[in-house]
C-alpha cells in the first residue's frame, strides 16, 4: 500500500466514525474495496461503507443466512460452487435455466446472500482476509423468456454493487442466446464501471471456449464447459466458517 492509500484510509475512519459507523473490526484491505468502488474518494467510502455495515446487520443478523430460510431455492439446484481457478479464486456457477421470477422475494434476496457470502467464504483458502474475490460464471443455455426475472436482476446487481464492492475478479455470461443480448445492454447500463470491466461475454465458438478454459483451468471447470471435473451443488460445500463479507 502506498502513502496516497494510506492518507485515503485514515480519512476513510475518521469519515466512518463522524458518520456513526465504526472500521475497528475491519482491516486495511476490506475498506480498500469501499475506497476502490468508490474512487480512492473517502467521504464517498465511508458513507458505503456505513451504509453496508447498517443493511448488514439488519439483513443478517445472524452473520450467515440459514439454508431453513432459502429451501425453494436450493431445491431449484442452480448455483454450484466449484474449487479454485488458476488465478486462486473461487468458481461460482449459476443456471439461468432454472431460474424462474420469484414468488417470494424475499427469499430470492436471502439466497443472492447465502450463494455470494458462501463463494467469498470458500475464497479465504486462496486470499488475503477482507480482499477475497470470486470468479462468476452465469450459463444462459436453455435460456427461454419463461426464465426472465427482472426484478430478481436488478436486485442481483444492487447487492452485488452495493454491498460486495470488488468481491467480483471476473463475471463470464456463457451461451447467451440472441434475445437476451438486448436485455443485457440495458443491465450494462446500470453496471458501475468497475463492475462492467469485469464482464466478460464468451462467444459460442472454438478459439473463445478453448481460452475460456485456460483461463479458468480443466480441473476447476465442468466437462459439461470443456473441464475435468463434476458440477458441485453449493448447498454441498463445507466453507472454513462464516464471513462478515
Amino acid at each position: 500500500m502506498n502513502k496516497k492509500e494510506e492518507i485515503a484510509l485514515d480519512r476513510m475512519r475518521k469519515s466512518v466514525q463522524k458518520l456513526g459507523g465504526s472500521t475497528e473490526r475491519y482491516r486495511d484491505p476490506t475498506l480498500a474495496r469501499f475506497l476502490k468502488a468508490r474512487t480512492m474518494d473517502s467521504e464517498k467510502a465511508a458513507k458505503m461503507f456505513v451504509q453496508w455495515q447498517t443493511w448488514r446487520a439488519s439483513f443478517v443478523p445472524n452473520g450467515f443466512i440459514p439454508e431453513s430460510q432459502i429451501p425453494d431455492e436450493l431445491e431449484a439446484r442452480k448455483a454450484y460452487l466449484q474449487g479454485l481457478s488458476k488465478d486462486g479464486y473461487p468458481v461460482l456457477i449459476f443456471k439461468g435455466s432454472r431460474h424462474f421470477p420469484c414468488k417470494d422475494h424475499l427469499q430470492c434476496k436471502r439466497f443472492v446472500v447465502y450463494m455470494l457470502d458462501k463463494a467469498i467464504a470458500r475464497a479465504i483458502e486462496g486470499q488475503e482476509v477482507g480482499n477475497e474475490k470470486i470468479i462468476v460464471l452465469v450459463d444462459l443455455r436453455q435460456l427461454t423468456y419463461k426464465n426472465f426475472d427482472p426484478r430478481g436482476l436488478v436486485n442481483a446487481v444492487k447487492f452485488l454493487q452495493d454491498y460486495y464492492p470488488e468481491r467480483v475478479a471476473k463475471l463470464y455470461m456463457l451461451y447467451m442466446p440472441r434475445f437476451f443480448q438486448s436485455v443485457w445492454k440495458m443491465v450494462c447500463y446500470y453496471l458501475e464501471k468497475g463492475l462492467r470491466e469485469k464482464v466478460e461475454i464468451v462467444k459460442n465458438n472454438e478459439k473463445e471456449r478453448n481460452e475460456f478454459v485456460k483461463k479458468i483451468g480443466e480441473e476447476v471447470l465442468p466437462k459439461e464447459f470443456g473441464g475435468r471435473a463434476q458440477l458441485v451443488p453449493l448447498q454441498d460445500v463445507t466453507v472454513p466458517g462464516q464471513l462478515n463479507c
